[in-house]
């Protein structure tokens, strides 16, 4: 979603799950069906050569993706208490995940990830899997080929991000110390399907707390900061043209959606925090919400994903929905959720359990209606949804 599933608020920790604008080339399939009143919760693309840090700062384009989106209309009751253990079985996410160490969904075959290390992050590249996992004090990328075979390994990469069709990805690494203390040395990496134009990579010194948004329209854009305590901003990096822009009229981005707009923290205090939708690159406010912090965007664009504009802990107690238009809610969940992410334009997946060492699913949920699925077992064991 590319979670990657948003940041830890107030700015606490990155990710790594983001995934947020991709599995948006999956066409409409049909959702969970509304249950009856007691059972709960329903009761009521891309690519050149290689280089290094940019010597000037290029001009970002004023030009807006044209937004091809229709208002999304809620059917159902609009808030839902999430009970998993009264959802019905549905079909099987469409988008990447892991269950214990093997990747599922998406193209290509199941993949186990090799290995006892702590499995950090996952995505598909093709028919290829990606994998982030720990090593030593930090963490490095391996590239799968279907038959399992580890074919490529990256050191220090924490995000993954794909794009809406899953043949380009992007994805990041700070380098570390050998104590794994972080030394403002950010690399971001592009890469197509089959090695078409090989890697792409900029280096970037003095970039801290780096987070990957989104690879939308040949662009990867990501949030970070030029000190290590300092406020972050936007960033739009053309991998084509070996460009980083600074977008300075979006301050905190947490996410951005594929028509040009981006989620905010636009007001960050103890007492009183706002999320607003804004225009890329000029930062115009279209609309702002202090009850929800805007973490993702269907691949339409069209909707909002929200959580709780307080997030910390082990999980958000809140997922929400939002009109992208008018920032209306459209519906809301509660329950303990460790990942959302857009499976398509009108589901929502969410990573659910009811705290820590408890049974986690997968579940879906319909944009419209509200109502819910299981769509993994609920079971104990590592479960994250990919990118």
């Amino acid at each position: 979603m590319r979670l990657q599933n948003g940041r830890l608020v107030a700015l606490v920790a990155a990710v790594a799950v983001a995934a947020i604008a991709s599995g948006g080339a999956l066409a409409y399939r049909k959702g969970p069906q509304t249950a009856e009143a007691d059972v709960a919760p329903l009761s009521s693309s891309q690519s050149p050569s290689a280089s290094t840090t940019p010597t000037a700062k290029p001009t970002p384009s004023t030009t807006t993706p044209e937004a091809k989106t229709s208002t999304p209309i809620s059917t159902g009751p609009v808030k839902t208490k999430i009970d998993l253990k009264k959802l019905q079985p549905g079909r099987a996410p469409q988008i990447t995940y892991l269950s214990g160490r093997t990747i599922r969904g998406g193209a290509g075959n199941d993949v186990k990830v090799p290995g006892s290390t702590d499995i950090q992050a996952v995505a598909r590249l093709g028919s290829s899997a990606l994998a982030v996992v720990t090593k030593g004090y930090g963490t490095e990328m391996l590239t799968i080929d279907t038959d399992g075979k580890v074919t490529g390994q990256t050191p220090d990469v924490t995000q993954i991000i794909t794009t809406a069709d899953g043949l380009g990805a992007a994805y990041v690494g700070s380098r570390l110390k050998a104590t794994g203390e972080a030394t403002g040395a950010t690399t971001f990496y592009a890469e197509q399907d089959q090695g078409r134009a090989g890697v792409q990579k900029i280096t970037m010194p003095n970039i801290w707390n780096a987070t990957l948004l989104g690879y939308l329209n040949d662009k990867v854009y990501f949030d970070a900061s030029t000190t290590q305590d300092g406020t972050s901003t936007l960033y739009e990096w053309s991998p084509d043209q070996s460009k980083v822009i600074t977008i300075d009229a979006v301050p905190q981005a947490m996410a951005v959606s594929s028509v040009g707009t981006a989620g905010s923290l636009t007001t960050l205090s103890d007492q009183n925090s706002c999320s607003s939708l804004l225009t890329i690159p000029a930062g115009k406010r279209l609309w702002r919400t202090c009850d929800y912090q805007i973490v993702g965007f269907t691949p339409d664009g069209a909707t909002a994903i929200a959580g709780p504009i307080y997030q910390d802990g082990y999980g958000n107690g809140i997922a929400a929905v939002l009109d992208a238009k008018k920032g209306t809610l459209l519906h809301e969940w509660s329950g303990v959720f460790r990942q959302w992410i857009p499976e398509d334009d009108q589901h929502l997946l969410l990573l659910a359990d009811t705290g820590e060492e408890t049974p986690a699913s997968i579940i879906r949920c319909t944009i419209s209606t509200g109502a819910c699925e299981l769509a993994t077992p609920l079971a104990k064991g590592t479960l994250l949804i990919g990118d």
